[in-house]
């Protein structure tokens, strides 16, 4: 069995690991590295709920192998708060009642914040396009765009962001 040594910066943050040839890079984030957040919802790379951001993209992770990750920026639902701060997103999610399991959110929020920081001011079309590849069962859908949408107000900062 092969195994690569890999370098990567997660959250910020240089991280050293070794993987085996197969080993996706889902895989290495919850096994190896213990970052939980990205979940295995299909492991076809449909569902979205291992959404992570790789070099400013956001992928599946269960599609990417852990040696694909060397020299690469990844960043993680772990790395959005700051400290005990959440994030805007994860603050009007958690106000709006956004979600429900919890399974697909990580991979929404991470999604949600790549969109945002493109693209401050969404229209409600096109989050539901950028959200397109997060597939949830629970909610619905309208509690999530309008928690977008209210963290994206907000942070425009607007004050009537609810």
């Amino acid at each position: 069995m092969t195994h690569s040594h890999v370098t990567t910066t997660i959250n910020g943050d240089t991280v050293d690991y070794l993987c085996d040839a197969e080993e996706t890079l889902l895989d290495v984030l919850r096994d190896r590295l213990g970052m939980t957040g990205a979940k295995e919802g299909c492991g076809t790379g449909d569902c979205g709920a291992c959404t992570v951001e790789m070099d400013g993209r956001i992928v599946c992770s269960c599609l990417v192998l852990g040696a694909e990750a060397d020299g690469r920026s990844i960043r993680t639902i772990e790395g959005m708060a700051k400290g005990e701060e959440l994030h805007p997103l994860q603050r009007h999610f958690l106000e709006g009642a956004a979600l429900q399991c919890g399974i697909c959110t990580p991979g929404i929020l991470v999604a949600a914040r790549a969109l945002l920081e493109k693209n401050p001011n969404p229209s409600e079309t096109e989050i539901r396009y950028w959200l397109a590849g997060n597939l949830c069962r629970c909610t619905g859908y309208d509690k999530i765009i309008r928690a977008v949408q209210n963290a994206a107000a907000e942070m425009r900062g607007e004050s009537n962001a609810a």
